[in-house]
């Protein structure tokens, strides 16, 4: 095959890929979660909680994984946040369409009307290398 041909299959192939490939797609997003729970709350509440954060993952595209654990740094730094929750989505995509979803405002209806909630924080990151 001549030169020439074969820079123009391989440009050709290169576009068609960009085509089907956006060069700023980007890839999975870590949404973490950090609560505080009152005092008072009782553990089987906050597994109540916790059961129904990771139904989520059952009821919302996108969501690829889910993780929980409660703080145990003995930096003493954690200023009251103990419980952290880590949701791995597809792409920011189905991190934003997560937001807004009406399973999320059912969770955070649970939460809010749960009389344990004391606070919470969040961090999203796109996963890198």
């Amino acid at each position: 095959m001549k030169p020439l041909v074969v820079v123009l299959l391989l440009a050709a192939f290169t576009f068609s890929i960009a085509a089907v490939m956006p060069l700023d797609q980007k890839g999975p997003v870590r949404h973490v979660v950090v609560f505080k729970y009152k005092a008072d709350a009782t553990e089987a509440q906050i597994a109540e909680i916790t059961t129904a954060f990771r139904a989520l993952k059952g009821k919302i595209p996108g969501i690829t994984a889910f993780e929980h654990g409660i703080n145990n740094s003995p930096e003493g730094l954690n200023q009251g946040f103990t419980h952290v929750y880590v949701l791995t989505f597809t792409d920011a995509a189905a991190r934003d369409a997560y937001l807004p979803h009406p399973e999320h405002d059912k969770f955070g209806a649970l939460l809010r009307g749960s009389g344990i909630f004391d606070g919470a924080f969040v961090v999203d990151y796109e996963i890198g290398e």
